[in-house]
């Protein structure tokens, strides 16, 4: 079991700055690729950033350039810089973990993924 504590969300204005992070506890931490994934209201989960258990990132097209993932497994904690932020970025953001797959790898799709946080409330205003 990995349980997934995520902190760091608020309301900020648009152009401004967040880092959320994320806290893993349980099983070794090292092991898991990680993500972040976004839910607005009235629509699906999306996929934002992963980052393999190599240290390999990969970005959805909507934040590359602006959001920057990024984990320290001395500390079991996976990060997630987001500059330039939009109204567009509100929405509930989640950490997740998925252990399968090759030392590169991560997922795209919300299936994949064992064990989620909590979720994180993001507000960007207009």
């Amino acid at each position: 079991q990995v349980q997934l504590v995520e902190s760091g969300g608020g309301l900020v204005q648009a152009g401004g700055s967040l880092r959320l992070s994320c806290a893993a506890s349980g099983r070794t931490f090292s092991s898991y690729a990680m993500g972040w994934f976004r839910q607005a209201p009235g629509k699906e989960r999306e996929y934002v950033a992963a980052a393999s258990r190599s240290g390999n990132t990969y970005y959805a097209d909507s934040v590359k350039g602006r959001f920057t993932i990024s984990r320290d497994n001395a500390k079991n904690t996976v990060y997630l810089q987001m500059n330039s932020l939009k109204p567009e970025d509100t929405a509930v953001y989640y950490c997740a973990a998925h252990g399968s797959g090759s030392y590169h790898y991560v997922s795209r799709g919300p299936s994949d993924y064992d064990y989620w946080g909590q979720g994180t409330q993001v507000t960007v205003s207009s």
